[in-house]
């Protein structure tokens, strides 16, 4: 079991500056505020507190009569959506300063609640990244995920058991965003099975016995609970026949297979699906905290090949292996490269030590992410 060290998310406000800060549950959002981001001066407005959660949602008009300057912080700010006309006249009418945290803007959007347009910016907390990290144990993180509960726990299984089964409950019941929540778990299931797949309405459908229509409906649902997220294909070409279907990918590798019920061994497909994930999951994280514009896509064209991820436009083609890296698996990354000219071309291995083979980089994965964060895959476009 390892440990964590300080996160990378880094909100400052400025003056009479505001943000909403978004992240599912248990990525640790709270603790950042309490252990990385509160004044002994600030405002703390904690609403999974019965008794501030009663106050405010029969009176929110409470939040105007006792500001008295300074930084505001409200967590869990979509249990009283009506808060946010508050918070409005506050930021218009007395330059105040808000940090605004959540599990999901679905609820604030469903209600019609004021969203601060061009008032508050937009954060975003993922699992923790490798380098948020002491003593990481790569095998286990493969199979049990970055959630920090997890990521601590003497027993993440039983913490994914119990995870899976709150967030269906608190999130999904409470909001009332799928009725029949037996349906919506198998769903879930099957969608696990296809995690870093192309998606495919129809067979989901049929699997889950419901209409695609449905299927459709209970992605959406999974994005706007930030549950999953979608990575679109590569659509610029000029000689060959790209596949312009999505694939979706749940926000934690842990979260995915407990919902698939598999447990990946090094050396078998269902471990070389998981580390794909994780390489992705530190890409969003690099995006979330350090460049919100990366453009992140998958090139994948008619006839089967497949490169995993683009970052930019072109500037790198990343591969991902869990294994030894041989000329045939640079296939896909030769095909790319006859149509394109991708700045860089990298294979993320397991391999020990970085090399070359037929013009592609063959990376470590912690070398890779060393690079990835530092910049030199892509250089940041803004701070």
């Amino acid at each position: 079991m390892g440990r964590i060290v300080k996160r990378l998310l880094d909100i400052r406000l400025g003056e009479g500056g505001s943000a909403f800060l978004w992240g599912p549950r248990r990525v640790g959002k709270t603790y950042w505020l309490q252990h990385g981001f509160l004044r002994r001066d600030d405002w703390y407005i904690d609403l999974l507190k019965t008794d501030e959660f009663a106050e405010y949602v029969s009176r929110p008009s409470l939040l105007r009569e006792r500001y008295a300057g300074g930084r505001v912080v409200i967590d869990e700010v979509q249990k009283v959506p009506a808060l946010l006309d508050e918070v409005h006249w506050l930021i218009e009418n007395r330059r105040a300063s808000f940090l605004l945290t959540g599990s999901s803007a679905r609820k604030l959007r469903r209600s019609h609640a004021n969203l601060l347009a061009g008032r508050a910016r937009r954060y975003e907390m993922g699992p923790l990244s490798y380098f948020e990290t002491d003593g990481f144990d790569f095998e286990r993180a493969m199979w049990t995920g970055l959630l920090p509960p997890m990521f601590l726990s003497d027993d993440p299984e039983a913490d994914l058991r119990a995870y899976v089964s709150d967030y269906l409950k608190e999130e999904i019941v409470a909001e009332s965003a799928a009725r029949n929540i037996p349906v919506f778990s198998d769903f879930l299931r099957v969608a696990a099975l296809t995690n870093a797949e192309l998606v495919n309405y129809t067979n989901i459908a049929r699997e889950v016995g419901v209409s695609a229509k449905v299927v459709r409906g209970y992605f959406e649902i999974l994005e706007d609970t930030l549950l999953a997220f979608r990575l679109p294909p590569w659509r610029k070409t000029k000689n060959r026949r790209l596949i312009v279907t999505d694939k979706f990918y749940f926000f934690d590798v842990g979260v995915a297979n407990w919902l698939a019920r598999r447990r990946p061994r090094a050396g078998s497909r269902e471990f070389g699906k998981s580390f794909e994930h994780f390489i992705l999951m530190e890409v969003q994280n690099y995006r979330r905290y350090r460049d919100p514009d990366l453009d992140v896509r998958f090139w994948r064209t008619a006839t089967g090949f497949e490169v995993d991820f683009i970052l930019g436009d072109m500037d790198a083609a990343v591969e991902v292996k869990a294994g030894r890296v041989h000329e045939g698996d640079l296939r896909a990354l030769a095909a790319l490269a006859s149509e394109h000219a991708p700045g860089r071309r990298v294979v993320v291995s397991l391999e020990p030590r970085p090399r070359r083979l037929g013009g592609v980089e063959v990376l470590p994965w912690q070398t890779f992410l060393e690079e990835l964060w530092s910049g030199a895959l892509v250089a940041p476009r803004r701070g």
